[in-house]
């Protein structure tokens, strides 16, 4: 098969990608990652009627899956490239920087001006070259292709990225290897999504080892795009004017690359509100002691609040990203757990 870096970065490129590619990408990422476990709770199994399982990527390195997608990029290289440039609201930044320095490249970073300090202190810490920008004012896309030129670097984009879609297939990888050797087969996945990387290539994954399972998206509230463009079967923009907690994953619409890939994989979606965000949090931290950023619960909160798949017995969930600051991490144990 095609390796990641020979397919075109294009819509058709990424329809391309299948589990072989997936499969090589485990192998160039895996000495920089860790295995994350899939976790579960007997109380909260007893609370919700059904086997929850939840994949603990808030407990990977850089405490986000997008070390993934990010590592498979770097590694995926030409050996002349000395320079990488990325744009992000904190993880994948944190991905690209970290990746860069396992390879030994300069990192140049676009951020927003108001991502939490937790996030730019990390991406700073992997000795990354920070730029801010407003978020609300300034394409980032137009800043990180600029600075690419300038520099002569690689742009490796959040998600809209063969190489980073391949990366972050490697979570659907490894949940279908931790459920078989639990023996229970999943009836639904639940994934958050902003612009879709991560629930594309673990899409991809799991469909080609348990074909007839659900796969769900998680969205915040005004942030539903995926889930309308699936209903629609077009591309459908956010409601970009409203606030929401779950920084990581408002973007203002699918990628043109990851939604081809989830309109043929996905069957629904989950629409969670700030509070539910709030209230998974605490939970999450009260049962199973797992710190999780609000972008990073979505998925949790859908089968918390009973949005999954109908007659589902076994839901894997996936908590994609731990990187919550302080003064939401209060909110949420002051918001309190579901029980």
């Amino acid at each position: 098969m095609s390796d990641p870096i020979q397919l075109p970065q294009t819509p058709k490129g990424a329809l391309q990608i299948d589990l072989a590619i997936i499969e090589a990408a485990a192998t160039r990422v895996n000495p920089y990652i860790y295995r994350t476990p899939l976790l579960q709770s007997p109380r909260l199994n007893d609370f919700l009627g059904f086997q929850l399982l939840i994949k603990a990527e808030s407990l990977q390195h850089t405490g986000s899956f997008k070390l993934r997608g990010a590592t498979n990029a770097v590694w995926s290289l030409d050996k002349d490239v000395s320079h990488v440039v990325a744009y992000s609201s904190g993880n994948h930044a944190q991905g690209v920087a970290r990746a860069a320095a396992t390879r030994g490249l300069k990192a140049t970073i676009v951020m927003p001006e108001d991502t939490p300090a937790i996030k730019l202190e990390g991406t700073k810490a992997f000795g990354a070259n920070v730029i801010t920008y407003n978020r609300y004012k300034e394409s980032r896309e137009d800043i990180g292709m600029e600075l690419s030129k300038k520099y002569n670097a690689d742009l490796i984009k959040p998600y809209d990225d063969v190489r980073v879609i391949a990366g972050q297939g490697t979570v659907g990888l490894e949940i279908v290897q931790q459920a078989r050797a639990e023996g229970v087969l999943p009836d639904a996945v639940i994934c958050c999504c902003g612009g879709g990387g991560l629930i594309a290539g673990l899409s991809i994954a799991f469909h080609a080892h348990f074909h007839k399972s659900n796969i769900w998206c998680a969205e915040p509230e005004f942030y539903d795009d995926t889930k309308r463009s699936l209903e629609s079967d077009q591309i459908q923009r956010a409601d970009t004017k409203q606030i929401s907690i779950c920084d990581a994953i408002v973007t203002p619409e699918p990628g043109k690359l990851t939604f081809p890939i989830n309109r043929q994989h996905l069957s629904g979606g989950a629409v969670i509100t700030d509070e539910e965000v709030l209230k998974t949090i605490a939970t999450l931290f009260k049962h199973l002691k797992l710190v999780v950023e609000p972008g990073g619960a979505v998925a949790v909160a859908a089968a918390l609040t009973g949005q999954i798949p109908s007659g589902s017995k076994t839901v894997v969930a996936v908590a994609s990203g731990g990187n919550v600051d302080n003064t939401i991490f209060k909110r949420a144990l002051s918001a309190g757990a579901f029980f």
